[in-house]
């Protein structure tokens, strides 16, 4: 598996990890805990296989900063939590900066 599809993987395990760390209640209820340790336990172990072919530094920027982007974004539909412009120029930048380490950095493999 291409190990890109394999980072992508982590972000989306990360993200629903998060998204149910918030109806986990601090752990109070059983299936969201359950669904925090399996989505962070997946994450993780998809983080650990990606890091065989793709620098840590650009593996973590990549997944924390669209993991950023898209629990900020499940957390204003499912959440109702308000991004204001403040927060959708942060969330651009981050996106930039995704795509200039990507694009144009000689760490990021190609």
């Amino acid at each position: 598996m291409s190990p890109w599809l394999t980072l992508a993987i982590a972000i989306v395990a990360e993200v629903i990890g998060t998204t149910a760390l918030k109806a986990s209640d601090g752990f109070t209820r059983l299936w969201p805990s359950a669904i925090v340790v399996v989505g962070y336990g997946v994450s993780f172990y998809c983080l650990s296989l990606v890091l065989r072919s793709i620098p840590v530094g650009i593996t973590y920027a990549v997944w924390s900063g669209l993991g950023i982007v898209l629990i900020s974004l499940v957390a204003f539909a499912v959440y109702g939590q308000r991004i204001d412009l403040a927060g959708l120029i942060g969330m651009g930048l981050i996106i930039a900066g995704v795509l200039v380490l990507n694009l144009f950095s000689r760490s990021a493999p190609h």
